[in-house]
C-alpha cells in the first residue's frame, strides 16, 4: 500500500543528506568523471597479471587462437586503459600551473609510454623474485603453484608496477595499486619504496613496507615485519624525508620483527630474529635476537603470576 506519509519523510531526508554536500567539506567534491576509478586500476592490475605472467591467467574477453595475438590484444588495451587513468590522475599533480586538456593527453601518453618501455625490466626482476621464492621456501612444490597461489608474489608484482608509476610522479595510481594488493594479501608495501632483486616474503600477513625505505638484493622477510618510521608526529613536515630503514644485501628478517627509523641501517648477510625491536643500525654479518623477556599470566584461580624470562634489551653478535 502506498504511504504518502513515508514517501515524504523519506524525500525530507534524502533532500537533507544532499543539501549536506554543499557544507564545504573536503569528502563533500563530487568528481564523478575525473577521479581515478578505483575498480577500472583494480582490473588493469589483473591485466597486468596477464603481460608479467603470460599464459598464467586468462582473459575470458577474447577468443583468439594464436596466443600472441591474444596478447597483443591485452597490451593496447591495457595501455589504452592505463592512459586514461593517468590522465585522470594527472590532475592532481598540477597545482596552480594547470594543463589544458590536450597537454594532459599529451603527457599521459608519453608517461604511458615510457612505462610500457619499462615492462621488460620489471619482468627480469620478477624473474629473480620468482627463483628466490621457490629457493627459500621448501614447502614451494614448483613455480606454477609459486605464481598462482602466493601472496607475496602477488603483492611483490603489484609493487613492481606500482614503483615504476611512482618513479614516473604519476599521482594516486601507484598507492591505488599497492592497496588493492595489500586488502588482497595482507602485505603492504608503498609504491615508493625501493627493493632490489630476489626479494622473498614468506606468508607475508601484516608485513609493511614504508615509503622510503630501501631494500637490497637478496633479502628475506617473514610475516608480520614492520619495516617503519620511528615517529611519524611531525606529519606532512615529514614528506620527502628519510624517515625508513635501509635493509641492506643478504639480510633474512623473522617473524614479527619491527625495524624502525630512517637512520636505521641493517648491515649485510644480517639474521634479525623474530620480534626484536630495533631502532638503531646493526652491523653487518650479525645475528639479532631478544633477550630478558618478561611473560604475565592469570591461574585458574585468577591469581596473576609474572615470570621473568630476562630484562627486555636487543643483543647482537658478529657471524
Amino acid at each position: 500500500m502506498y504511504d504518502r506519509h513515508v514517501d515524504n519523510e523519506i524525500n525530507e531526508i534524502v533532500d537533507a543528506i544532499i543539501s549536506d554536500f554543499d557544507g564545504g567539506k573536503n569528502i563533500d567534491a563530487i568528481k564523478l568523471f575525473s577521479n581515478p576509478d578505483k575498480e577500472e586500476v583494480r582490473e588493469l592490475v589483473e591485466h597486468f597479471f596477464r603481460i608479467m605472467y603470460p599464459g598464467y591467467f586468462r582473459d575470458r574477453t577474447y577468443k583468439i587462437y594464436n596466443p600472441k595475438n591474444s596478447f597483443a590484444v591485452t597490451i593496447e588495451d591495457v595501455f589504452y586503459h592505463l592512459k586514461k587513468q593517468i590522465y585522470r590522475a594527472l590532475d592532481y599533480s598540477q597545482g596552480d600551473n594547470k594543463m589544458s586538456d590536450e597537454e594532459r593527453d599529451k603527457e599521459s601518453y608519453r608517461i604511458c609510454r615510457e612505462f610500457f618501455l619499462k615492462i621488460p625490466k620489471i619482468r627480469e626482476y620478477l624473474e629473480t623474485d620468482l627463483l628466490a621464492t621457490l629457493d627459500g621456501d621448501p614447502a614451494a612444490a614448483n613455480f606454477d603453484e609459486i605464481i598462482l597461489a602466493y601472496p607475496g608474489l602477488m603483492a611483490i608484482t603489484v609493487y613492481r608496477i606500482a614503483h615504476e608509476l611512482y618513479l614516473l610522479k604519476v599521482p594516486i595510481l601507484p598507492r591505488l595499486m599497492t592497496e588493492y594488493a595489500h586488502s588482497e594479501t595482507g602485505i603492504d608495501i608503498h609504491p615508493g619504496a625501493t627493493i632490489g632483486k630476489y626479494f622473498f616474503i614468506d606468508h607475508g600477513t601484516g608485513i609493511v613496507v614504508g615509503e622510503t625505505s630501501i631494500i637490497g638484493n637478496n633479502v628475506k622477510i617473514y610475516q608480520g615485519v614492520t619495516i617503519g618510521a620511528l615517529s611519524t608526529r611531525g606529519g606532512q613536515k615529514l614528506s620527502g624525508k628519510k624517515r625508513h630503514p635501509t635493509i641492506c644485501d643478504n639480510v633474512t628478517i623473522y617473524a614479527g620483527a619491527s625495524i624502525l627509523g630512517g637512520e636505521t641501517v641493517i648491515g649485510e648477510n644480517t639474521v634479525v630474529g623474530g620480534n626484536t625491536f630495533i631502532t638503531r643500525s646493526i652491523d653487518a654479518n650479525s645475528k639479532v635476537s631478544m633477550k630478558n623477556l618478561e611473560m604475565e599470566y592469570q591461574t585458574n584461580d585468577n591469581k596473576r603470576k609474572t615470570e621473568e624470562i630476562e630484562q627486555g634489551d636487543v643483543w647482537y653478535y658478529n657471524i
